[in-house]
């Protein structure tokens, strides 16, 4: 079973050209809407970045075997948690664009989303969906992505994107989500868009480098690089789930 897990500020709308890419049926996947993105939240669902790993984690033994994790984003940071915690629930990982590293210190957003008042503020401008369309085109967002996900960033996802990122301290991690890293299943592979502004591709050679996992470097691309170039993404997917 292959596991998609979605960033912010996304939905699992993300996946569906890596999904055709690869010819998937129902039956082969899963892709969840993360708790509060394009969809409500449960009753007592605290939304941080440890309710929202225990949620995956939960998910994943819900499927009943390992399955293939895949993340973009925040569910990059969040598949390379539960496979920290959980490694044997991950029969193999591979994230996209984001990963748990100590050094890094978050991009604009991040540490404006973790700030209070200016989060808020922030959020205030995302409200308009055509200027957050065109935000999101800007930051590299596929046109028809940022078409059909700018709609779905209404004040549920707002507020869960803040809560989330100031449980993380606008991406500026420390502690276990780094220490255990270690307990990483050693079936693990990057995938990178070249030219991501949030994410500088220097993080993922570090971390690829200091770890010792593939990274493989989409020329050209941007942060979403998995829906960019989904047809790339779905080939390096099978050479590694090959072998």
């Amino acid at each position: 079973m292959i596991f998609f897990v979605h960033g912010v500020p996304d939905t699992p709308a993300l996946w569906r050209p890596l999904i055709s890419a690869l010819d998937l049926k129902p039956g082969d996947y899963t892709a969840p809407a993360l708790p509060g993105f394009g969809c409500e939240v449960p009753r007592g669902f605290v939304r941080t970045k440890d309710g929202y790993a225990a949620w995956l984690v939960a998910q994943m033994e819900a499927v009943g075997t390992p399955v293939h994790l895949v993340g973009h984003d925040w569910g990059a940071l969040l598949a390379l948690r539960a496979a920290s915690v959980r490694p044997d629930l991950v029969a193999s990982w591979c994230v996209t664009n984001a990963v748990i590293d100590g050094q890094y210190q978050g991009h604009r957003a991040a540490r404006a989303w973790a700030t209070p008042i200016l989060g808020e503020l922030t959020m205030m401008g995302m409200r308009d969906t055509a200027r957050l369309q065109a935000g999101l085109m800007s930051g590299g967002m596929p046109e028809d992505l940022a078409r059909e996900e700018a709609p779905q960033v209404d004040l549920t996802m707002r507020q869960s994107i803040l809560a989330l990122y100031r449980s993380a301290n606008g991406l500026r991690f420390r502690g276990p989500w780094v220490d255990d890293l270690r307990n990483l299943p050693q079936r693990g592979q990057l995938f990178w868009g070249e030219n991501d502004p949030f994410v500088d591709l220097t993080v993922a050679e570090r971390f690829a480098r200091e770890r010792a996992f593939p990274l493989h470097v989409e020329t050209g691309a941007g942060h979403w690089a998995c829906n960019e170039r989904a047809q790339a993404f779905g080939d390096v997917l099978k050479g590694f789930w090959e072998n």
